[in-house]
């Protein structure tokens, strides 16, 4: 399964990514190994983009959800492709501020900021705190007047809906800790304080619902939803809501089972009922943000190991183990996450073994596959994941002290290190004897 022109086989029957040959990669860089292509990140960068002009005539903008994958050479394509930016913990903003990204274009997100990344994001000057809750709202308030600022804020609001997903990645259904319930009135209870509330400029509403969502009526059933609120905003406090955050979530395809729906056809499918219940409503049409993180940095990603023993249990399974596993990406043993896989050297051929992938770290469940089909391989040879682009550097760990990977971006045949490999220095630079 390739993705895209960029990621694709050459002629010695190896995968290619970016022009680069994974074998040659594989070897200058060492495994395990993210590498991303920069040609596809920008794509789908202006997919989305071309998506908000063409739906929305230019009013709105699409923001890069850094927790996908947050590295300063990341985010400095996302403003290079005219993207703004969601940060989710002082650790991502201040990544961003250190690449450079343009403070006015990132929105902070989070259930629960602490005042000193509070702090440090009114320092920053901050385009939009995303609030999650009342004392949230109360402290930012308080802070922001201590600094004789004004905070400008939006409310993730949980709209009620269900995403059909993953239990562990649904977040609009009223039972999450993410944001404020309409269904109890929370929600309208925390935009007429903010209305009245000391440095605090009320700008809109914000919803998300969850990831790796396949179907279209999820997110035209949110955003009918978050219209509504918009009238009943308009209508009990008398204030006009600017901004609609949409959040994101749109799903795609990890194997050849998954079948996600171009990503224009959800923005046209949201931007008709968005238009409809401007409408309806009689409200005007607000500034339309989306927060796609996944479907941007996830495609362009592929993960390359090296296979070491290969263990064949009669009647049973066969394991072939590779030198990272859940330490580098932690998805399959979080949610039984499912991916292609490939012999790096022989990426054309057929599959014709079914094999599970085991990793080093020592852990039963410490697995990235399990009956997966695969071209023969052998004990030296690399083995690629594909569509890794997103959550596994992001949510790599040291377990077992592990080095992280380095991340490798390449272009047109050429490859960077954009993160560099852990040393075993670095692992213990902190400890304190």
């Amino acid at each position: 399964m390739f993705v895209s022109n960029h990621i694709n086989v050459n002629e010695k029957n190896h995968l290619s990514i970016g022009g680069c040959d994974s074998l040659d990669l594989a070897k200058k860089f060492g495994t395990p190994l993210y590498v991303l292509d920069e040609a596809v990140i920008r794509e789908n960068c202006r997919r989305y983009v071309d998506s908000v002009n063409k739906f929305y005539n230019g009013n709105g903008m699409i923001l890069y959800a850094s927790k996908a994958l947050c590295a300063g050479g990341v985010l400095k394509i996302a403003n290079e492709e005219g993207l703004g930016l969601d940060v989710v913990s002082g650790g991502e903003l201040y990544t961003a501020h250190k690449a450079g990204f343009p403070m006015e274009k990132v929105y902070f997100h989070g259930n629960n900021k602490s005042e000193d990344e509070l702090r440090m994001a009114l320092d920053f000057g901050v385009g939009r705190f995303v609030v999650d809750n009342e004392q949230e709202l109360s402290a930012l308030s308080r802070l922001a007047k201590e600094k004789g600022k004004t905070a400008s804020v939006l409310f993730r609001i949980k709209p009620g809906v269900d995403a059909h997903t993953h239990d562990f990645i649904r977040t609009g259904q009223i039972d999450s800790k993410f944001g404020v319930a309409l269904e109890t009135g929370e929600a309208l209870a925390i935009v007429k304080k903010a209305v009245c509330a000391e440095n605090i400029a009320f700008c809109g509403i914000h919803c998300h619902i969850g990831s790796q969502i396949f179907d279209l009526a999820p997110f035209c059933e949110a955003a009918s939803v978050m219209m509504g609120f918009i009238k009943e905003i308009k209508t009990e406090c008398g204030a006009d809501v600017r901004e609609l955050n949409l959040g994101g979530g749109f799903g795609i395809s990890y194997t050849e089972a998954d079948d996600p729906l171009p990503y224009g056809t959800f923005m046209e499918a949201v931007s008709r009922v968005i238009h409809e219940e401007a409408e309806k409503h009689g409200v005007a049409l607000p500034f339309i943000l989306m927060e796609p993180g996944r479907s941007i940095i996830g495609p362009a990603g592929v993960t390359l190991y090296t296979v070491g023993n290969v263990k064949e249990i009669p009647g049973v399974r066969t394991y072939v183990s590779v030198d990272g596993g859940m330490a580098d990406n932690p998805r399959y043993i979080l949610y039984q996450a499912e991916y292609d896989f490939l012999n790096a050297g022989a990426a054309g051929s057929d599959k014709t073994e079914v094999v599970t992938v085991a990793g080093k770290c020592c852990e039963s469940g410490d697995l990235l596959g399990e009956h997966v089909a695969i071209q023969p391989v052998r004990p030296g040879d690399i083995l690629a994941v594909m569509a890794t682009g997103a959550y596994n550097y992001s949510m790599a760990s040291h377990y077992n002290r592990l080095p992280n990977p380095a991340v490798v971006l390449t272009d047109g045949g050429s490859a960077r290190v954009i993160v560099r490999r852990e040393t075993y220095e670095d692992l213990v630079k902190n400890d304190v004897l």
